[in-house]
């Protein structure tokens, strides 16, 4: 249970988790409606979580109306907001229809081509190649997507992102199939053993920049993971604002600005992008590094004056590695954030209690590392989370 220190937690003020996957257990989405936490920002990943993301909004999920009421006026049944995307653990299994003549399917040779020309190193194994999902039209799908951003206006894309260190698992074999747990949505690892392959970072790439364009194309935010790749994850990102940076003023103008009493004026060339706009763009208007495992100097890239687009960083207590002594990376890290790109989430697979625990235990973590009181620091979090998911806070 998590450590009070004599201070309830102030849960009356609105807690708002950046980053879970309940859907990966459906039968804790009952819980939702009982929950302590305010609002739930709900991932999807793969093939079999896409609709049962769309079917957990449909019942739980806020609408615009939600959102014009303040946060004590909400329901206390609709507190979820949904997010459609293809997680880079499954990225071998989307394919590009104009490398095979704009085909919907794969024949099976071309099903052993796809996967040899993703996967490194490169498998000989056709038996265990024709095991794995057929590969899905990466076009299909972001039309899906596009569909779903359409059907539900506040919703996200997530999670996507690049991965250096997962490996594939192995195939299901019919032994295993018969006795998996069914209370828990397919499509994940579920115990199997891992392979000796990684999806080629060139691949992932692809799949994350198509659904960044995506993002910028329909304005939405977007939760991004990034594991031992944290360098190329940006390089990823600002490939898609190359070009619309913002204009950073000199100091000559800085110095005029400020005799003038107008300092905190931009050039209006560099206002090219604001909460509200609606403007398709090449790039996402928002992102958030989720439970963001970078170094600080990374940080800095990110928040630089420079950037068009406004990132978030979230950080959770089931992921990050936290040093016991307080002078950690994630702690070096999280300093480095500005106070308002600050964002707490669970990451976890399942609704209720648990996920309500380790919220509480990453908001009163965040607050230790920033100096802040507890109350302070659960009113900032509110206010970024707004900001990161509506664009107002």
């Amino acid at each position: 249970m998590v450590e009070s220190g004599g201070n309830a937690f102030p849960w009356h003020l609105g807690v708002f988790d950046a980053h879970c996957h309940p859907t990966d257990t459906l039968a804790n989405l009952q819980s939702i409606p009982t929950m302590r936490a305010n609002v739930l920002t709900v991932m999807a990943t793969r093939a079999e979580d896409q609709e049962l993301v769309a079917h957990a909004a449909d019942e739980y999920g806020l609408t615009q109306a939600h959102v014009r009421n303040t946060v004590m006026d909400w329901s206390k049944k609709h507190r979820m907001v949904p997010a459609f995307g293809w997680h880079p653990w499954f990225s071998h299994q989307m394919f590009d229809e104009a490398e095979y003549d704009g085909a919907s399917s794969l024949a099976p040779e071309q099903k052993v081509a796809h996967y040899q020309s993703v996967l490194a190193p490169k498998s000989e194994d056709r038996d265990f190649l024709l095991s794995l999902p057929d590969p899905r039209p990466f076009g299909h799908f972001l039309d899906q997507t596009r569909d779903y951003l359409t059907r539900y206006p506040l919703a996200l894309i997530g999670e996507v992102g690049l991965d250096r260190s997962f490996r594939i698992p192995e195939a299901w074999l019919p032994e295993h199939t018969d006795h998996r747990d069914e209370s828990i949505t397919p499509g994940g690892r579920e115990g199997r053993k891992l392979s000796p392959y990684r999806v080629s970072i060139d691949h992932q790439r692809k799949v994350l920049t198509a659904q960044l364009r995506l993002a910028g194309e329909m304005q939405r935010a977007v939760s991004v993971h990034g594991v031992a790749a944290h360098g190329v994850v940006y390089e990823t990102l600002a490939a898609t604002w190359k070009g619309h940076e913002r204009r950073v003023p000199s100091k000559r103008e800085r110095r005029k600005a400020e005799a003038t009493g107008n300092a905190n004026a931009e050039p209006s060339e560099t206002d090219n992008e604001g909460p509200k706009s609606v403007e398709p763009k090449s790039y996402p208007p928002r992102v958030c590094l989720h439970s963001y495992s970078g170094p600080a100097e990374t940080v800095k890239q990110y928040i630089a004056a420079s950037v068009p687009c406004e990132v978030f960083f979230s950080f959770s207590t089931t992921i990050n590695a936290w040093s016991e002594t307080g002078d950690g990376k994630v702690e070096a890290a999280l300093r480095m954030v500005p106070d308002d790109r600050v964002l707490v989430e669970s990451d976890l697979h399942t609704a209720g209690d648990r996920m309500d625990q380790y919220l509480e235990e990453g908001v009163r973590k965040i607050c230790e590392v920033k100096g802040w009181e507890l109350e302070e620091g659960v009113r900032r979090l509110g206010r970024n989370w707004k900001r990161f998911v509506f664009g107002k806070g």
